[in-house]
């Protein structure tokens, strides 16, 4: 039987719960072209990816009369594609239980493998046909303690620009952004290196209520494919509000000859806002990877996780960063 998590329901009178009260988190991983949703979070009104995920679930857990909700790695905005988002739900071990239940002339040898087989295989037919726009790549039971959101270690995210040398491949048009100029990859590599570390990035990042813009940005570099296409990698604890096409605008105008390979840096150290580079679009830009520690550890990321945003909410600073929400 899969691992299940206690179940939020109080027990009665003292008494041990009832099996019917546990519940199973539900570990997704999850792939988008992001191009016609309006970024990951729903929205009335609106097609996002956690609308159409969640409703694909609804659709799936019709019939137990849950309806499961997804908690994200990372939220996405509008015209962002991921290859590696990671979400979880929670939903009675009953319910997931006959929801995974082979049908008639299925292999009816249920074990948690084969119910993550179900569970997946029966998603991707809601969702829709082969060349959907969002697959869900990955469902299995979570490991005690793990959070999506508040477990994650780093993100990593990647970022493609076409310049003047570069092949232009109409096929890559809706994740590549065009530059017109040839850009200096080497100034370019050598600006990222000087933003690496833990700082204050509210240079590059929109400004949030209550949300600090200390992040530590673990990798940051630049280097070209073989056809040519400029790639960015990023990778950090947690990034801000449009921190990534922010520090990739930066260095694009050192690439144009417009910033020294130093200046990004010397914006850093201002911490503030400015108009001496331009935030990329968005459609350049994908979330590769989310990391999580070993399985041992994941309970106690996530209450440290939790703890730095309470004391945040409380008006009390804190030098590392949590995940952006």
């Amino acid at each position: 039987m899969p691992e299940s998590v206690p179940a939020s329901t109080p027990e009665r009178d003292g008494a041990a719960a009832d099996a019917s009260d546990e519940t199973i988190r539900i570990r997704l991983g999850i792939a988008y072209d992001g191009t016609e949703f309006k970024g990951w979070s729903r929205q009335p009104g609106l097609r996002t990816v956690q609308g159409v995920v969640e409703d694909a679930l609804a659709t799936l857990f019709r019939r137990e009369h849950v309806v499961p909700r997804l908690t994200v790695a990372g939220r996405t905005d509008a015209g962002v594609h991921a290859l590696g988002q990671v979400a979880h739900f929670d939903v009675p071990l009953v319910a997931y239980a006959s929801v995974t239940r082979p049908r008639r002339g299925e292999d009816d040898g249920a074990s948690t493998a084969d119910a993550s087989a179900v569970l997946l295989r029966r998603l991707g037919g809601i969702i829709g046909a082969a060349d959907a726009d969002v697959v869900v790549t990955g469902a299995e039971p979570a490991p005690v303690g793990f959070d999506a959101r508040f477990s994650a270690v780093w993100r990593r995210y990647e970022y493609r620009v076409a310049d003047a040398s570069a092949t232009r491949d109409p096929l890559q048009r809706l994740r590549t952004v065009w530059s017109p100029r040839e850009l200096d990859a080497g100034a370019m590599d050598a600006a990222a290196a000087t933003l690496t570390g833990l700082h204050d990035f509210a240079a590059f990042c929109k400004p949030r209520p209550e949300a600090t813009t200390i992040r530590t940005l673990q990798e940051f570099s630049w280097h070209r494919e073989p056809d040519g296409v400029l790639v960015a990698r990023l990778q950090a604890d947690a990034f801000c509000h449009s921190m990534v096409r922010a520090l990739v605008g930066a260095c694009v105008a050192v690439g144009e000859g417009r910033l020294e390979p130093g200046d990004p840096r010397a914006l850093l150290a201002a911490q503030r806002r400015t108009s001496d580079f331009k935030v990329m679009p968005a459609k350049g830009l994908v979330l590769t990877e989310v990391g999580y520690p070993d399985d041992a550890e994941l309970e106690a990321r996530a209450v440290q996780t939790r703890a730095r945003r309470e004391l945040r909410q409380r008006g009390i600073p804190d030098p590392v960063a949590e995940p952006r929400f």
